[in-house]
């Protein structure tokens, strides 16, 4: 039964380049499911953007003496040009700074209000005299009170993990350098989330059978240890969208990032339906029971996406759509999964963009093959601990499992059928195929079983490594029946093998295929298909209220499904040739000598 699957992956911020840790943490698993997903004829929607507001973005622009929007739209058109060269097919790519996504936003504020979870209340914040203004709390860092870490932010430790309240921050101090620091009172709005405590810890149970046990252990010990408390969702900033309130106190303030940048997941799709020529196909992701929504984090989110971000959706429930539509209707579903991810290192160290301690996405895919990249973060993704990027590591696996294992194998099948069986695949009556070659085929047909269900428990460093493994038994079957030689003694039972091998090829291109799926592509049409194994990626300006903005999107194919191949013996094959290139031992140096440089 084809189901409804939303791949809801976590919104980078418009304030730093993209990194290997950020791409196997979200962007990469949610591309590789989305795809297999599509592969098994599933309807999928695959959505994210650029977290386009806050003080990340803020301080970027400040660093850099230019405009705000300036900025934000630098970074969100580099992501872009990334997820292009890398292959992540998102059905939408845009910002949190569009027309459409400051209406979601404000109608689940207005839902949540009406709904009795907001509430006003004036709080202490940062002041600064000599620049009248309130800072926000990135704008201001100190010691924090509960592990003495030095450069704690007024709202939260990045070193404890801690939400902290502003006016307990020892030694506070502005980034800016704006002067002597006062603690004034400033009005708010705060989500009560206490109330719906409860709720999310029935959710959480709910889903415990299938979420990961880092994910669902973590949220259910801070509620229980923590429990929900009332946050803000609003602050002193006019960079960001308006509070939706009539009263003049409110012209200065916007809402919170926090609050608003998670309803992406909600206002993404909404303007992919609009952009699709299908303004109300959203639905199908939001509204219906049966959807299956999983999100893609990193672990530094878990707990804002299995207790804040549900806590968001029951408080607005069936609201929602009063003030985003002006009807009655059905509440919003809660995500079914969120197979969050921990975090990569580099080299033994901790990523550190401020230190150039990092690989980044866009100038690794000016040296190296996106596949080769997308290979290496999938068999080293960081699912149930952290994981480390090692150059010599790298360069061994695309070596000796891409080039030598999988690479080779298909090209010296291919190139050797094509040269002897002029350009076709062997004209075998296949019912004449010998039990060795027939058992070869079962391995390879039960392996869509024993790897699909990794894909479908989110599992994808197994489900490629499931993969690998058959690739290394059709090596096997090869090294017993040596074609090589058979074809100048035997050719009939050369013949066999060597069809046999390829329709064992053919199949393994598919599982191969959300992993590394240029590579897989080539070898798609090696095997002369005409249909294309995916779709395309495009790009287009959209305009409105706001301004404009880009946007990346993905029209998919139809008709390929997650089965074994069907090839057919006597077909034609194109010119084959290489899949991936060797890399030099020498890379290792050189990629080191770059870092922190």
């Amino acid at each position: 039964m084809t189901e409804t699957i939303l791949v809801a992956v976590a919104w980078p911020y418009a304030n730093a380049e993209i990194h290997v840790g950020n791409i196997t943490g979200s962007h990469l698993p949610g591309d590789i499911f989305a795809r297999y997903q599509r592969l098994k004829g599933n309807k999928v929607l695959m959505i994210t953007g650029t977290d386009s507001h806050g003080t990340p973005v803020t301080m970027s622009a400040d660093k850099l003496g230019k405009p705000v929007e300036e900025v934000y739209k630098s970074f969100h058109e580099g992501f872009i040009e990334l997820f292009q060269q890398l292959g992540i097919t998102y059905d939408l790519y845009t910002t949190t700074h569009s027309e459409n996504h400051f209406k979601v936003s404000q109608s689940m504020f207005l839902a949540l209000q009406k709904n009795g979870y907001l509430y006003r209340e004036f709080s202490k914040q940062w002041y600064s005299p000599s620049a009248g203004k309130f800072l926000p709390d990135r704008y201001v860092e100190g010691t924090c009170y509960i592990c003495g870490f030095e450069g704690a932010r007024s709202d939260q430790c990045d070193n404890c993990g801690n939400v902290l309240e502003p006016e307990k921050l020892k030694n506070p101090r502005a980034k800016t350098g704006d002067g002597a620091l006062e603690l004034r009172d400033t009005e708010h709005f705060y989500l009560d989330l206490s109330k719906l405590e409860p709720d999310v810890k029935k959710f959480l149970q709910s889903r415990s059978v299938h979420m990961r046990d880092t994910v669902i252990g973590e949220s259910l010990r801070k509620i229980e240890s923590e429990g929900l408390k009332a946050r803000s969702i609003t602050r002193d900033l006019d960079w960001g969208i308006p509070v939706p309130v009539d009263e003049p106190q409110w012209k200065t303030k916007v809402l919170y990032v926090w609050f608003e940048a998670v309803i992406g997941y909600l206002s993404a799709p909404i303007e992919w339906a609009q952009l699709s020529g299908q303004k109300e196909a959203w639905r199908d992701y939001w509204i219906k029971p049966e959807t299956k929504q999983f999100h893609f984090i990193g672990k530094d989110n878990i707990f804002f996406h299995t207790s804040q971000w549900p806590a968001e959706l029951m408080g607005a429930g069936s609201a929602f759509l009063e003030f985003f539509a002006g009807e009655e209707g059905a509440p919003l579903i809660l995500p079914f999964d969120v197979p969050a991810n921990q975090f990569m290192n580099l080299e033994g160290q901790k990523i550190s963009g401020s230190r150039n301690w990092a690989v980044w996405g866009r100038d690794a895919l000016t040296r190296y093959d996106p596949d080769a990249v997308r290979y290496y973060l999938t068999v080293n993704m960081p699912e149930a601990k952290d994981s480390d990027w090692d150059w010599a590591e790298f360069v061994a696996r695309n070596n000796n499992e891409l080039v030598a294992t999988w690479g080779n194998l298909a090209n010296r099948v291919l190139s050797f059928c094509y040269k002897h069986w002029e350009g076709h695949v062997p004209d075998v009556d296949t019912s004449t195929l010998r039990p060795a070659d027939l058992d070869l085929l079962a391995t390879i047909e039960a392996g869509f079983n024993t790897v699909g269900a990794e894909f479908d428990a989110v599992r994808l460093r197994s489900a490629l490594s499931e993969t690998m493994k058959l690739a290394t038994v059709v090596n096997q079957y090869l090294d017993v029946n040596a074609p090589w030689s058979a074809v100048k003694t035997d050719k009939d039972a050369a013949a066999k093998t060597i069809y046999t091998a390829l329709k064992a090829i053919d199949s393994l291109k598919i599982m191969f295929a959300p992993f590394i799926p240029f590579t897989s592509e080539r070898l798609h049409g090696f095997f002369g298909y005409e249909t294309p194994l995916f779709g395309k990626q495009y790009t287009e300006d959209v305009t409105d209220a706001i301004g404009t903005h880009k946007v990346l999107r993905y029209k998919s194919v139809e008709g390929l499904q997650w089965k074994p191949s069907d090839l057919k013996p006597g077909a034609k094959l194109n010119q084959p040739g290489p899949l991936f290139k060797k890399l030099e031992v020498d890379v290792i140096e050189a990629e080191r000598g770059r870092l922190g440089k």
